[in-house]
């Protein structure tokens, strides 16, 4: 659904995007994980048709958004950190307005909005001023304008920047709602929590270059190694159990706790708790230690430097 090919912008000797290549299939979302001025925001404008690239191409859903520029267009929902409301209008006015600006009859525009009003928990609040509103409703108000034409495309630049968590939370739940649509998101964010919940894959771009790509869990593995587990048994260990080293990488034991690595938990862990009982130990606990998307983020751009 969006294939980008070699993307390369560049503003008079200043290059922010370098070559960047993606495949993004339909009803996946992928963020776009990378600090401030890591080239986000430009590859959004170059794939929404509103920069031409420099050099490379791209497609959206079939379009090419150089040539079909219309088209592609027609085929994006779009919506950035600032959505530019006016803020004298009603909700709903906004909504009619633009519908008419992509040729929609008022009839349709007035169905959808208010189904998405209702959808997204603002019924009742279409005929209040935009001005009115706080800032986690404005920023659904652009969602649902960036949705008001059914595009099969989203394309969401910083959706959640600077907001408060309360706002924040607002507007994630509204994108998470979005999955059951089967639409393509490209997700752009510095927001490491917002791109481990609602992506299906991550890239991770730095200084205008796609550094790693992967799906959460796979990144995890690449970058932070096996899973970690961490088990608890009924009494105290007193060291290392040998009996122990064939089925599993130990690397720690505190009192009555394990600590190991292993690659296939879910063939391992049922023969680990078996042969523990064989000793004569009681398991208590046993849970996979989470291993954050921060760390992993942490190690690509470390490395990268």
């Amino acid at each position: 659904m969006i294939v980008a090919e070699q993307l390369a912008k560049q503003f008079d000797d200043f290059v922010a995007v370098h070559d960047v290549s993606l495949r993004v299939p339909e009803g996946e979302l992928l963020a776009l994980l990378g600090p401030n001025g890591a080239g986000k925001t430009t590859t959004v404008r170059m794939l929404s048709a509103i920069l031409n690239p420099t050099r490379g191409r791209a497609t959206i859903a079939g379009f090419d958004t150089v040539t079909q520029a219309d088209q592609v267009r027609q085929s994006v929902g779009l919506l950035t950190e600032q959505p530019g409301l006016y803020n004298r209008m009603t909700g709903l006015e906004y909504l009619l307005f633009y519908g008419q600006l992509y040729g929609l009859p008022d009839a349709l525009s007035r169905e959808r909005g208010l189904a998405m009003f209702d959808r997204f928990a603002m019924a009742g609040a279409e005929n209040r001023r935009l001005g009115e509103y706080s800032k986690g409703m404005r920023q659904k108000v652009g969602l649902i304008r960036a949705l008001l034409h059914d595009p099969p495309v989203l394309l969401l630049d910083e959706p959640t920047s600077a907001m408060d968590p309360h706002s924040a939370r607002l507007v994630r739940d509204a994108i998470y709602e979005l999955r059951h649509d089967r639409r393509t998101v490209i997700l752009c964010t510095h927001n490491l929590y917002e791109a481990e919940t609602l992506a299906d894959r991550i890239a991770i771009i730095r200084q205008g270059r796609i550094i790693r790509e992967g799906t959460p869990q796979s990144l995890k593995q690449q970058l932070l190694g096996r899973p970690q587990m961490e088990l608890k048994v009924d009494r105290p260990l007193n060291g290392q159990i040998k009996e122990l080293d064939d089925l599993v990488t130990i690397e720690a034991i505190t009192g009555s706790t394990i600590r190991y690595r292993v690659d296939e938990p879910e063939r391992v862990n049922p023969q680990l708790v078996r042969r523990l009982g064989e000793l004569g130990l009681g398991v208590v606990t046993l849970h996979e230690i989470s291993q954050s998307l921060e760390e992993v983020y942490l190690s690509v751009v470390n490395d990268e430097r």
